[in-house]
């Protein structure tokens, strides 16, 4: 069967959806996340809307960031490009005009036999990106897709469905990315993971950075090009993030892996502002001024990201928070824990716990999420449940003193907060949890405690903390406080300061957690090694080493 799809498919569906909470929303929003609902335009319709391009008078190759898919279901999965001749050009070498893009789905690289089609248009208020739900596909499938703007053929890109909810899926293997700071060194580690034979890559924030990007990239320190100025300041308008993501998805081993895997997605960050806490900056800026920086990034990071319609932010506001099942084996909760959270206490320092960090009302993810995920592990009939989040969940001592320090950003920072959420494990009943956790520049492999002041407490799940693809430049197998973690913490596993990215395989009789390594980031072409493996049992958490 051939689904087909018309012109209204593009975007349609998400200005429908924009329009009409920003409306049901729009008298309770502050001065900054109102004037953001005007200084950002949605595309019009009708009459009003953009005059169209025709794609035949594109004169130069416009698929130049590559092609992307993601968040995929049992019958759908979304798929993803932007129309960019010239991508270090704040228009993308276009006019503001809306541009007819083709799109097909088929079983085989020669697309002989294809199973969706249709056209999507590339509206200029979204930056030309193109956004397509296809539906009606087969479960548990891997499909090839492509594009077509006039006489322009995207490359051809790689993804799949989930298999049916009611799946008995023996097993499925997933990678974890975080913190890609473009001006720290090359993205190896994308090379080496779309050589790689995983379903699905769970991308745990800092997608990109919003510090200044110098003319030989920095670390980089390119011979062969120079990049523009105006990429050496940080991001704060729609322009600036539009132009970073611009910088990063022109990187050939980045696409690479998108055009090989479909992604899941979530942001820390970095991809608005380091540090920030829901809508308080990290610098002294007024709070609704910092809200309309706020609403610039998101609107930049859902443009260039495979995401879906409920994912369209309003204004400062972003639904990124979702859920994702993979057959019976696993489900997958996708926390948001930025846009929701206390500020950190204690000016987000490392700090001996207090009563400011231990305040009961301190929230990591904000109320209606924190019942959302615990809803969902009560209601989930998943043999695995999978939390992909931010910031490091488990106790992480920093230092060996009676009283030690602790991350006031990470979980350690919000007790109460964490307390609720392992209270939810237990009332549950959930066996096999397993946190993924970005943030940290390190690979971790941590045993997740009931009191993680109390070694003999039960194991209530595993953390993997994936490392950096390149923030902190080339790291070090064992960074200066290697011994003294590993000492402070001893549901702590293993440790290691190197960069690349962790692959997790869910089985029906175990999981496995390989942390795969970098020797270098700095100079390209770094090869990749495992530096450890390490199991859980079903029905018995704890890491033991493979």
């Amino acid at each position: 069967m051939t689904i087909t799809s018309s012109r209204s498919q593009g975007h349609t569906r998400e200005l429908r959806a924009a329009r009409s909470i920003g409306r049901r929303r729009f008298l309770g929003l502050t001065t900054a996340a109102a004037a953001l609902a005007f200084a950002v335009d949605l595309p019009a319709t009708g009459t009003a809307a953009a005059a169209e391009l025709d794609a035949a008078r594109i004169e130069y190759f416009p698929f130049t960031l590559g092609v992307a898919s993601g968040d995929p279901q049992p019958t759908s999965v979304v798929l993803w490009t932007r129309l960019a001749p010239s991508p270090y050009q704040p228009d993308g070498g276009l006019p503001a005009e809306r541009v007819d893009v083709d799109w097909q789905v088929a079983e085989d690289e020669t697309f002989a036999t294809i199973v969706a089609r249709g056209t999507a248009v590339a509206h200029p208020e979204f930056h030309h990106t193109v956004h397509i739900e296809v539906e009606g596909l087969d479960p548990g499938r891997v499909f090839h897709y492509r594009f077509r703007a006039g006489t322009w053929i995207s490359e051809t890109g790689r993804t799949r469905t989930a298999p049916a909810a009611d799946s008995p899926v023996a097993s499925m293997t997933l990678a974890a990315v975080s913190c890609q700071a473009y001006h720290d060194g090359y993205f190896t580690a994308f090379r080496h993971l779309a050589e790689s034979d995983v379903d699905l890559v769970l991308h745990l924030g800092d997608y990109l950075y919003e510090y200044a990007v110098d003319a030989v990239g920095g670390a980089r320190n390119y011979t062969d090009r120079v990049l523009p100025k105006r990429f050496d300041h940080e991001t704060g308008t729609l322009e600036d993030y539009r132009l970073r993501y611009a910088l990063y998805k022109t990187d050939p081993d980045l696409r690479a892996a998108h055009a090989r895997h479909p992604f899941v997605v979530t942001f820390d960050d970095h991809e608005t502002e380091n540090n920030y806490a829901g809508s308080i900056p990290e610098n002294a800026v007024p709070p609704a001024q910092f809200l309309l920086r706020r609403a610039a990034a998101y609107r930049a990071y859902w443009e260039n990201q495979p995401l879906r319609a409920p994912q369209l932010p309003v204004g400062p506001d972003m639904q990124l928070y979702r859920r994702l099942q993979w057959g019976s084996l696993a489900q997958f909760d996708v926390l948001d824990t930025r846009q929701y959270r206390s500020d950190q206490a204690y000016d987000g320092a490392q700090h001996v716990p207090g009563p400011d960090s231990e305040d009961p009302a301190r929230t990591m993810t904000g109320a209606a999420q924190e019942k959302w995920l615990l809803d969902g592990w009560r209601d989930s009939g998943a043999l695995w449940n999978v939390l992909a989040q931010q910031v490091c969940f488990s106790g992480r001592k920093v230092d060996l003193n009676p009283v030690a320090k602790v991350s006031m950003d990470a979980w350690d920072g919000y007790p109460a907060s964490r307390r609720r959420v392992l209270d939810g494990v237990k009332a549950a009943g959930i066996e096999n949890l397993m946190v993924l956790t970005g943030d940290l520049h390190r690979g971790y492999a941590f045993d997740i405690k009931d009191d993680f002041g109390d070694p003999l407490s039960r194991t209530l799940g595993t953390e993997i903390v994936a490392t950096s693809v390149t923030s902190g430049k080339d790291g070090s197998e064992r960074p200066s406080n290697w011994a003294t973690y590993l000492t402070a913490n001893p549901h702590l596993k293993f440790y290691d300061g190197r960069r690349g990215y962790a692959t997790v395989t869910l089985g029906r009789t175990e999981a496995r957690a390989d942390f795969m390594t970098l020797p270098y980031v700095t100079t390209p072409g770094a090869p990749v090694t495992t530096a450890a493996s390490f199991v859980t049992e079903v029905g018995k958490p704890g890491l033991t080493q493979a």
